[in-house]
């Protein structure tokens, strides 16, 4: 069995594991995996309303340190197929580039990391650390582009429940902007949705004294929470910011006053507010623009998507020195971007984000060179000879 990471990633991208299927690309990791003496698990969560997940995790070692490799290998649709230039799902190579989809997010990392991690063990024995102490574990799941219910955070609430723990984590979201080695995500902004709604009374354009419009108030209170800063950034974070995505009244007359506006909102907050915290300022300054004549109020939306932060220290100067070894390049230590499911992890153990480069992910035509493939292994085998030194 060939353990490179190009053809690791090859056997990863035939599968087609669109969210929420699985279709056999965790078969592919238990293959290699379990033939390199890890003990594998695969689990499938449920909860109704959502659909089952099949995650897997498996372990080398049974002793500290423990440094596990987290990722997913569910991936987004193809979209329009005839619109690819090779097939979204044959993993094919050409002039030394490797297409399809998951590539780049995240199949291509995973099979770098364990590429990497059967080399290592493979030039120690198949033992992991230093005297044969230490594990090695890889933290895989198949929800990471859907609800993320059954996948990372019952996964790690399962892990815990047997009484083990982590140390360390990398998870491989295809973190670098423009080169291998251009960026490390050690932190995410929290995400916080909601809904304003603005109650008015209904009546006839024609007799507005009649009716109460909720237009011009919720025009109002969208200019009041969206003119003011939330805050001015932190240490480690850019300043937060609330985004109106939306605003619907839902009226297909003209001649009718609605009874009700509603607007949709989004928050990407950073670590000087809590989820609490933050909702109590916004309503503050909701209660403060409607005075005493708009009626207003806002419905918060599930999260679990909050800010976190691996402050630099120990581990961030090891991965940087790995990463610098390999690509002569010191990264950026970012917080920017979306979410990931190191905002499960965190509550764990320090995770960093670092794989491939993220500009092609979730495209047509998403690639990646077969030469980043083979720098990246490089790079996690470096991680994992300076971790258990």
């Amino acid at each position: 069995m060939t353990t490179d990471s190009l053809s690791i990633a090859r056997d990863l991208l035939r599968c087609p594991s669109v969210t929420p299927l699985d279709a056999g690309a965790l078969g592919v990791l238990e293959r290699y995996l379990g033939a390199a003496g890890f003990a594998i698990h695969r689990l499938t969560f449920s909860e109704p309303g959502w659909p089952d997940t099949e995650n897997l995790y498996a372990r080398i070692g049974n002793e500290g340190p423990h440094l596990t490799f987290a990722g997913h290998t569910d991936v987004v649709p193809a979209g329009d197929a005839s619109a690819w230039s090779h097939d979204a799902f044959a993993g094919d190579v050409k002039d030394g580039v490797l297409y399809g989809r998951g590539a780049v997010d995240m199949k291509g990392a995973i099979a770098c990391a364990v590429a990497a991690t059967l080399a290592y063990l493979a030039d120690n024995g198949g033992k992991p650390g230093k005297d044969s102490k230490g594990s090695i574990s890889f933290l895989i799941t198949g929800d990471e582009e859907g609800p993320a219910i059954n996948g990372t955070p019952k996964l790690l609430q399962w892990i815990a429940a047997r009484g083990e723990t982590f140390d360390h984590c990398v998870l491989g979201e295809p973190s670098n902007v423009e080169e291998l080695g251009d960026c490390i995500k050690l932190g995410r902004r929290g995400s916080l949705s909601g809904t304003l709604t603005v109650d008015g009374v209904q009546g006839h354009v024609a007799y507005p004294h009649r009716a109460a419009n909720p237009v011009p108030d919720i025009a109002t209170l969208v200019a009041a929470l969206s003119s003011e800063p939330l805050d001015h950034g932190s240490a480690h974070f850019q300043a937060s910011n609330l985004e109106f995505v939306t605003i619907d009244v839902g009226n297909p007359a003209w001649n009718v006053i609605p009874a009700q506006a509603k607007a949709r909102f989004n928050i990407r907050y950073n670590d000087c507010h809590t989820e609490e915290s933050l909702k109590a300022l916004v309503e503050a300054r909701m209660a403060r623009a409607c005075g005493n004549r708009i009626k207003a109020h806002i419905v918060w939306e599930p999260s679990n998507a909050g800010v976190f932060i691996t402050k630099p220290g120990p581990f961030t100067d090891m991965v940087v020195g790995a990463i610098e070894e390999v690509t002569g390049r010191k990264p950026d230590l970012n917080t920017g971007g979306g979410t990931s499911d190191a905002r499960f992890i965190a509550h764990y153990c320090p995770v960093l984000e670092f794989g491939l480069v993220g500009q092609t992910m979730h495209q047509i035509d998403e690639r990646t060179p077969v030469a980043d493939l083979e720098r990246l292994t490089k790079i996690y085998r470096n991680v994992l000879d300076r971790y258990f030194a």
